[in-house]
């Protein structure tokens, strides 16, 4: 038991160090909220004026609205690991690596901070969806899941951004390659059009798209009268696992950073 607690003060220990950082820079939090705004009040009217492409007598609005919460986590983590290489560059990755914290919660721990940016972006999503009448759920229980399937996706794609740091190891390439990347996870979702729209190489590379199933569990339980396609467990269970694993690479490869 004493180990496991160990590593679970090591993990806040690092998580709430990256959290810290928001307290210096909260302009941060102010930029990136601008853009799932700009999506929902933009893109969400003009596209809701398309008939049929919300599926079932859903209003594209409320189809709309989970898409660009999971857009808005996407967008915040995947550049995470750019944070990485200028602990890298300041000198302070050496000294997390001297430290006695396993290499995992290094890592789960900085995971766990971006799921906790992330929930800004959920805030300014819930409170726009609302001023424009998205069908909310606001049982306690649907907003728990809201909050763990943001954290679980923040995670995962933080860590995978993580995993391209260590790869790549140069700011400019680090950005280069996250924006290439970015819009072909966005796009080869569910986010902004159901799947049955899609062709089928399309829905094969949707299907194997974290993404996806992170918007599918928070149309879930994000709206009121929601339904998942999968199940919100088999959601979960997606998000999970992926996110183990990618924890699990990334934990091998962080160290290299310094080399």
């Amino acid at each position: 038991m004493r180990p496991v607690t160990g590593y679970l003060v090591q993990l806040l220990a690092v998580a709430d160090a990256e959290v810290r950082k928001l307290r210096h820079d909260p302009w941060e939090l102010f930029s990136r909220a601008i853009q799932p705004v700009l999506w929902l009040i933009l893109f969400g009217e003009v596209m809701a004026q398309v008939r049929g492409l919300a599926p079932g007598n859903v209003r594209y609005l409320d189809f709309l609205a989970p898409g660009i919460l999971a857009q808005s986590v996407l967008f915040v983590a995947i550049f995470y690991g750019i944070s990485a290489i200028w602990e890298r560059d300041l000198g302070v990755l050496h000294r997390y690596l001297a430290s006695p914290a396993p290499r995992s919660a290094l890592v789960a721990g900085k995971a766990l901070s971006s799921g906790v940016r992330a929930l800004s972006q959920a805030i300014v999503v819930y409170l726009c969806a609302a001023v424009m009448k998205v069908h909310l759920s606001l049982a306690p229980a649907d907003i728990a899941a809201a909050i763990l399937l943001i954290g679980l996706g923040a995670g995962l794609f933080s860590t995978f951004s993580l995993i391209i740091a260590c790869i790549v190891r140069t700011r400019e390439r680090f950005m280069g390659i996250g924006q290439v990347l970015t819009m072909p996870i966005f796009f080869a979702s569910n986010a902004i059009y159901p799947l049955a729209l899609m062709p089928r190489w399309l829905r094969a590379l949707a299907s194997a798209n974290p993404l996806t199933y992170e918007v599918d569990g928070l149309r879930a339980v994000m709206l009121s009268g929601g339904r998942s396609s999968y199940g919100l467990s088999y959601d979960l269970a997606a998000l999970a696992l992926t996110g183990v694993v990618l924890i699990a690479v990334a934990t091998r490869m962080y160290p290299r950073m310094t080399e």
